[in-house]
């Protein structure tokens, strides 16, 4: 069975494109759900790139053109890079920012209970980092590297 490693460029490419934003957005889902990481606005901007991302990765299976869906898919996930530097920016008092607080409302019982108590989450402030890097700033270094690997990988030549 031949490795991903060894396929074309393009098929390389394309694997990225589809799992990358599958596994970040699955992961942000997991810290909300499972840690209590709730997103803040900005946190929002960064997955939706990532939503149309997925959506274009997985058309380039099935719809041509597929490169198109494939640089479509790259270029998502570059664009929530940038705004995940952005943030990390904000984040760190580097610049200011968009600093509106949200509130995320959970189900079950009295909606107006559960917005009034849902936790707020502030742009400025970090939830989680790991080495002094944010899941903003994370998001960022393999964002921004993934979205740079499928345009680079669309680029390469086809081994004859």
């Amino acid at each position: 069975m031949p490795s991903i490693l060894t396929a074309p460029p393009e098929r390389q490419a394309q694997w990225l494109a589809i799992a990358l934003p599958a596994l970040l957005l699955g992961g942000a889902y997991f810290g909300q759900y499972v840690f209590g990481l709730y997103p803040c606005e900005m946190c929002w901007w960064q997955r939706y790139p990532h939503f149309l991302a997925l959506v274009a990765g997985l058309l380039s299976l099935v719809a041509p053109p597929r490169r198109g869906w494939i640089a479509l898919a790259g270029l998502g996930v570059l664009v929530s890079g940038l705004i995940g530097g952005f943030h990390a920016g904000v984040e760190y008092g580097w610049w200011e920012g968009v600093t509106a607080c949200s509130r995320v409302a959970s189900g079950g019982g009295d909606p107006l209970d559960a917005v009034m108590n849902a936790p707020l989450v502030r742009c400025d402030e970090v939830q989680w980092s790991l080495f002094g890097i944010s899941l903003a700033g994370f998001n960022f270094l393999i964002s921004t590297g993934g979205g740079l690997a499928i345009l680079w990988l669309l680029g390469r030549k086809q081994a004859a």
